[in-house]
C-alpha cells in the first residue's frame, strides 16, 4: 500500500463522527468515552488520510465478543497488535480509511499519551507544522516502505510524546 500524506481535510471530523456513532452502538454499555486521535484530529496537520479512533471501555476482554459486529462494518480484528491491553481494528478496503485503538479505562498510560499528543499538537502549531513536514518528506522518501516511514519519524514522535505528556500534566 502506497504511503500518502495529504493536506488536512475538513471532511475528517465528519468521518470520525459517523464512524464513532457506529462503534458506540457496537460497544454499548461497555463504552466510557470515544475520542478522535492521531494526525487527522489536528486541524491543519498534514496526515495519512486514515481516521484514528480511540474508544475507552470498562472491560477490554468484553470487546472480543463484538469482533463479528466490527467485521460487518468492514474491520479486520488485529487483537493487541503490539500494544498489550489494546484491541486494534483496521478498516479493510482498497484504501485504509479508519483505525480503532480500544483501551480499558484503567490503562491511563496509553490513553493519556494519545490524548496528550493530540492536544499538544492542537496547541503548538510550530510542532504540528514540523511533524507534518517530516511526514510528507518521509512519504516521498519511502512511498512503499511503511517500516522506513515509521523509523524515520520514530525519534521525533518519541520526543514529542514526552513533551506532550509533560505539557498535559502541567496544565
Amino acid at each position: 500500500m502506497k504511503i500518502q500524506v495529504v493536506t488536512y481535510s475538513n471532511t475528517w471530523p465528519a468521518m470520525y463522527q459517523s464512524e464513532s456513532e457506529q462503534i458506540s452502538a457496537i460497544l454499548e454499555d461497555n463504552l466510557v468515552a470515544i475520542h478522535h486521535i492521531g494526525s487527522t484530529s489536528v486541524p491543519g496537520l498534514q496526515a495519512k488520510p486514515i481516521i484514528d479512533i480511540m474508544p475507552v471501555v470498562r472491560n477490554i476482554t468484553a470487546v472480543d465478543s463484538h469482533n463479528n459486529a466490527f467485521e460487518k462494518l468492514g474491520y479486520e480484528c488485529m487483537g493487541e497488535f503490539g500494544i498489550p491491553g489494546r484491541r486494534y481494528f483496521r478498516k479493510v478496503s482498497e484504501t485504509r480509511t479508519h483505525h480503532i485503538h480500544i483501551f480499558e479505562e484503567a490503562n491511563q498510560v496509553d490513553i493519556t499519551r494519545h490524548l496528550a499528543v493530540r492536544d499538544y499538537l492542537r496547541s503548538h502549531q510550530d510542532v504540528a507544522d514540523a511533524y507534518g513536514e517530516l511526514k510528507a518528506k518521509l512519504a516521498l522518501e519511502y512511498p512503499d516502505d511503511i517500516d522506513g516511514y515509521c523509523d524515520g519519524k520514530d525519534a521525533f514522535v518519541k520526543e514529542m510524546e514526552q513533551a506532550a505528556v509533560r505539557w498535559r500534566t502541567s496544565h
